[in-house]
Order: C-alpha cells, then sequence, then structure tokens
C-alpha cells in the first residue's frame, strides 16, 4: 500500500518531536496539507502556524534557530521557494542558520492544481543559494530518511516533497541513505541513468526495457542535489558509453544542470537531459502531465538509444 510523501515527512516529523525538543514547527496556513499537522497534534505547544505569511514565517524560523531550536517550514514550495525567497536568503542561507524547509507539492504531480501551483523551478532558486542543502527523496521510506538526515545536518536544508501516493521503491530496501552519496540502484556498463524523486521508479523501468535489448544500464539515485555526488557521476563518465539525467523539475538549474557542471571539461559519456523544457506546467493527472512533458520511461530509452548511436 502507497503513501504521499508529504504523509512520510508529517508522520516523520512527529517521531522526531517525540525524540528531540528542541524541534518546533512553522507552517503557513496548510498543516493539513503539508500534513504537519502530525506534529500539531502531538506538539502543539512548539507548533506555530503562521497563517498566510510566508516571509514572516522563514523570519520566525530564523529568531528560532538563534536561540538554539531546530525548527522545520512547510507550505508548497511553489509559495516557499518563491514568495519567501528573500527571506531564505538573507535571514537563513546568508546566517547559515540551522533552519529546515520540507515543503511539499512540488513538480509537475501536484496535478490538476495546474501550473499556478507547479513549482518547476524550486531546486535551481534553492541550489543556487550559498549553504543551503538539497535533498530530493524519491519514496516513502527515503522521505523519511531524508527527514532525519536534515536534523543531522548543521545548517539550512530543503527537502523537496510530492503530493501524490506513491509506493517505496523495493530497489532501495537494501540500501542506506547517505546524505551526499549517490546511491547506486542497479550497475551497469553501456549506460546511465542518474534520476531524483519521482523519475527513480521511470529510470528502473527505462533500465528494464534497455537490458531486454542488450544494453546494460545503470541507475543512480541522486536523492542529494547539492553537495552534488561528482565523484559518483565522474566514475560513470568513465565507464559508460551514455549518461541520462530524469528529473521532474526544470532542466535549468535542477538534477540535469547540476551534473552537466560536473561533466563540463571532461571527455566521456554523450550526455543529455530529461525535464520539464523550459515551459511551465497545467493541469492534468500526474500520469498524463509526465507523459505530456516527455517524463517517461520510453523518453530515457530513445535518448539512450540515440546517445549510444552517435
Amino acid at each position: 500500500m502507497g503513501k504521499s510523501l508529504r504523509v512520510a515527512f508529517g508522520e516523520t516529523l512527529a517521531q522526531l518531536g517525540a525524540e528531540n525538543d528542541k524541534i518546533v514547527a512553522l507552517d503557513a496556513d496548510l498543516a493539513n496539507a503539508t500534513q504537519s499537522k502530525f506534529f500539531r497534534d502531538a506538539f502543539p505547544e512548539r507548533f506555530f502556524d503562521m497563517g498566510i505569511a510566508e516571509a514572516n514565517m522563514v523570519d520566525t524560523a530564523a529568531g528560532l534557530a538563534h536561540d538554539g531550536f531546530i525548527p522545520f517550514v512547510s507550505t508548497f514550495a511553489l509559495f516557499g521557494t518563491g514568495r519567501a525567497y528573500e527571506q531564505i536568503r538573507n535571514s537563513v542561507a546568508y546566517e547559515n542558520l540551522n533552519v529546515k524547509f520540507a515543503l511539499s507539492h512540488s513538480g509537475l504531480s501536484v496535478g490538476e492544481d495546474g501550473g499556478s501551483h507547479q513549482s518547476v523551478e524550486d531546486i535551481a532558486l534553492m541550489r543556487v543559494m550559498p549553504n543551503m542543502n538539497v535533498i530530493v527523496p524519491a519514496d516513502p521510506k527515503e522521505t523519511e530518511k531524508a527527514i532525519r538526515a536534515a536534523v543531522e545536518i548543521d545548517g539550512p536544508v530543503y527537502v523537496r516533497v510530492g503530493r501524490p501516493v506513491v509506493e517505496d521503491v523495493p530497489e532501495l530496501d537494501d540500501k542506506p541513505f547517505e546524505f551526499g552519496k549517490a546511491t547506486i540502484v542497479k550497475d551497469g556498463s553501456d549506460a546511465a541513468i542518474i534520476a531524483c524523486g519521482l523519475m527513480l521508479t521511470r529510470a528502473l523501468e527505462a533500465a528494464k526495457q534497455l537490458e531486454a535489448e542488450g544494453i546494460s544500464t545503470a541507475v543512480i539515485n541522486m536523492h542529494t542535489i547539492k553537495p552534488i555526488d561528482a565523484d559518483t557521476i565522474l566514475k560513470y563518465n568513465d565507464k559508460v558509453k551514455a549518461m541520462v539525467t530524469m528529473e521532474e523539475h526544470s532542466i535549468i538549474g535542477g538534477l540535469g544542470s547540476a551534473v552537466a557542471e560536473v561533466l563540463a571539461g571532461h571527455a566521456g559519456a554523450k550526455f543529455s537531459r530529461i525535464g520539464i523544457n523550459d515551459v511551465f506546467g497545467q493541469s492534468g493527472t500526474p500520469d498524463s502531465l509526465f507523459e505530456e512533458y516527455g517524463l517517461t520511461a520510453e523518453h530515457a530509452v530513445t535518448d539512450i538509444k540515440n546517445l549510444l548511436s552517435k
């Protein structure tokens, strides 16, 4: 039975609240949507509903961090990274404060809410900030691991949380979560797919299809976008002939850009990026939107075969 990443976040935050009384939570009148309600219900004295005032919420979190608390800030990814950008930059990242941003309803998978609510640029906005760390978990279990890892990091962290109900990825069950270190979900010698978030399952399906055609394909779960695991990227750049990134985000400034920055100046595998091609989203079911924007296993298969044929 599947679970939404936002539910996994909410449940984990409540568990952590019982383990560490320095953890506090702030939300922008969206606790029932972001699922920070689990923490609110368990620890009402450590929960702050700031209303629809994201900038105030971030500055309040900064003040709490100055006093030694570990604030978790929640709202929709679009509002958190967009409306409160200046406050995140100047009050949190600039000061390198210990504030955690677990922002939900990210990417196209917001679905029918449409392009006005689908954040396809949030990773880019957060990644460019000095001192900010960025994690994009792939399934409910990894979301729990990511939230727990965020608490252990001394400094600001953005954890990108999705809305739809998804299944755990079985291939991750026996793999440890190490912040800043990619997870080799499947090895391969001809091609490699580097994926994050909800695209990991599509990457695994693509690898399965390619294997059926005799193309040995590695799948790498790049759950940490910043700091990026350059060693693993360069290792596979030397090992395989084709490398593709998959992300539920604009190809500008996200995972694909981060990998391209590592590859710059290095000869090796032919490279391409699968993501949202400099356009806004639109209303539709998550699956129909992934199909419309080419975020599919079939697209990855085609890209890799094209790269290998060059």
